[in-house]
């Protein structure tokens, strides 16, 4: 095992390496634990976040990387809105239709739905200081996927915990991750899905294609980012505007 030390200052060159996280305005603590590391703070984006956790969790003396990074809020939003915005989100979407809901209000378990015979799964929902945690269990990897990109949109959300199990459970793979983009893509009424193809290689998404706007350009990168499990996000869609 690697002194503490020795771990610690890898940790921080590697952050200081990626040019996306800046550690001189948004400081990460650094937590190691035997071979376990966490990393806390502030960051300005998501992408941020992300690139921060791949940066390390490769590091020799590191086999467990723990993100508690929360993107830092411009504007204060109750934790009850988030969670408002976040359940609007899921019971309205299509996908989870057959799914029962449940959010935690005042202290207790609310049910917002409850499914049917044929139940595509159960998701519990909790905020506490814009973190959104989801529990419970679905059909597919991509509803996983789906369902925390959901929860990433509600205004005010610093982070989502999705722990959300797979019943029956499947094997990850970048097909996996491809097919769960492009149906977040074509949810977000916000970009031309179908003018966005989509590449992953070891579980970093490439984006090509023509977009209107550069709105557009950084709305659809941001749906990569969300998207659980995706390490790293190469945007190369031109914006071009139509006459």
């Amino acid at each position: 095992m690697q002194p503490r030390e020795i771990i610690v200052n890898q940790v921080r060159a590697a952050l200081e390496r990626d040019a996306r996280i800046d550690p001189a305005n948004f400081p990460v603590d650094i937590l190691v634990d035997g071979n376990a590391l966490t990393l806390s703070g502030e960051v300005p984006s998501i992408a941020c976040k992300r690139a921060a956790v791949s940066a390390v969790s490769d590091l020799d003396g590191v086999d467990k990387t723990v993100d508690r990074l929360r993107l830092a809020s411009a504007v204060e939003i109750g934790d009850g809105a988030i969670r408002d915005a976040a359940c609007d989100s899921l019971t309205r979407d299509v996908d989870f239709l057959n799914c029962s809901l449940r959010a935690l209000n005042s202290g207790r378990m609310e049910v917002l739905r409850l499914a049917g015979g044929d139940s595509s799964g159960e998701i519990d929902m909790t905020v506490k200081d814009g973190v959104i945690t989801l529990d419970g269990h679905v059909i597919s990897l991509s509803h996983k996927r789906l369902a925390g990109v959901l929860a990433w949109w509600a205004r005010g959300c610093r982070d989502v915990v999705n722990q959300l199990e797979v019943r029956p459970a499947e094997d990850d793979n970048d097909e996996e991750v491809i097919e769960a983009l492009r149906l977040v893509l074509e949810t977000d009424p916000l970009v031309p899905a179908a003018q966005i193809a989509i590449d992953c290689h070891d579980f970093i998404v490439t984006l090509r294609g023509v977009v209107a706007t550069e709105e557009e350009r950084k709305r659809a990168e941001l749906d990569a980012w969300y998207l659980h499990g995706v390490k790293r996000v190469n945007n190369e869609l031109e914006v071009r505007a139509t006459s």
